[in-house]
């Protein structure tokens, strides 16, 4: 039983029982030791157990929460990697020239500026505030959308999370941009890129044939932590939006002390962190095909 050796080593350093204090302590580690092997289980099954908030299933609130923030975070990813990366690699070859320093100040500038700021701004802005109503103000798809035809339904989604997803990819240039450019930089300087120009390679063969897909090696190691990232992310932008994903979920749980949503989303959150790991791992494949799987 888990906490026997702790007892004897207790008892004879006082030379003396404990009492019931260390007792009682003991046995409750024993006897709830077989809790975790439960739960364990249950996890397979995908049982969270009750929320303490409505009684419903854990499992059922966190599905209904999840597929809305995947498709903020995921949709924010794509655009984000479309345009930060072809934006790093011109940025490499008009390496400190005019334009490639007006290109990084501006970035930077949004890099700077806070979400929460941002997000406001846009609101007052651009959804009913004091000036133009072009987008909706809070939720993620108007009322009755459910009726709606498959694309009418999805231009209503997209009209919803214009504003979110703005929030989410503008301070992620910058960042992503640097870093491509760098990494680009660092390939383009090897021996193998001037042995492919000194065969008389056009520039455009040894930039997207030789340099490229090697410069992508560092950005698929960090594709691997970036969805979990944006799932922990998205606590605020949701609340400001007013979005059910699984930010305001978790901050309506911390708040609430429901310990078996908290548990259910923790459990959501490393599941997503192996997958998206594996996920890196497969890419490296595709990227670097002198990589393999296979034991030598």
């Amino acid at each position: 039983m888990p906490g026997r050796g702790f007892l004897r080593v207790s008892q004879s350093l006082s030379g003396k029982p404990e009492g019931t204090k260390i007792e009682k302590s003991v046995t409750w580690i024993g006897k709830n030791s077989l809790f975790y092997g439960k739960w364990l289980k249950n996890i397979a099954k995908l049982d969270f157990g009750l929320s303490s908030k409505d009684k419903r299933p854990v499992s059922t609130r966190i599905f209904e929460a999840l597929p809305i923030t995947l498709t903020l975070n995921i949709l924010s990813v794509i655009i984000v990697y479309i345009i930060s990366i072809p934006l790093g690699i011109w940025s490499a070859r008009q390496q400190n020239s005019v334009w490639d320093k007006v290109v990084m100040v501006k970035l930077f500038i949004l890099y700077s500026l806070p979400e929460f700021w941002v997000a406001t701004i846009l609101l007052v802005f651009l959804a009913g505030g004091e000036y133009y109503n072009l987008f909706p103000l809070m939720g993620y798809v108007s009322d009755g959308a459910e009726s709606f035809p498959f694309w009418k339904w999805f231009g209503n989604v997209a009209w919803h999370l214009f504003l979110p997803v703005t929030c989410y990819v503008y301070g992620s240039f910058a960042f992503l941009s640097r870093f491509s450019r760098a990494n680009f930089l660092e390939v383009i300087r090897q021996d193998y890129i001037r042995t492919a120009r000194s065969k008389g390679l056009s520039e455009r063969v040894v930039v997207w044939k030789h340099a490229f897909r090697n410069s992508l090696i560092p950005l698929v190691t960090l594709m691997g932590t970036l969805i979990p990232g944006l799932l922990g992310g998205s606590v605020i932008i949701e609340q400001i939006f007013s979005i059910p994903g699984m930010g305001m979920l978790s901050f309506e749980a911390v708040l609430g002390r429901d310990q078996n949503v908290i548990m259910g989303i923790a459990t959501i959150d490393a599941f997503l962190t192996l997958l998206s790991l594996l996920v890196s791992d497969l890419l490296y494949v595709w990227v670097d095909p002198r990589i393999t799987f296979e034991g030598r």
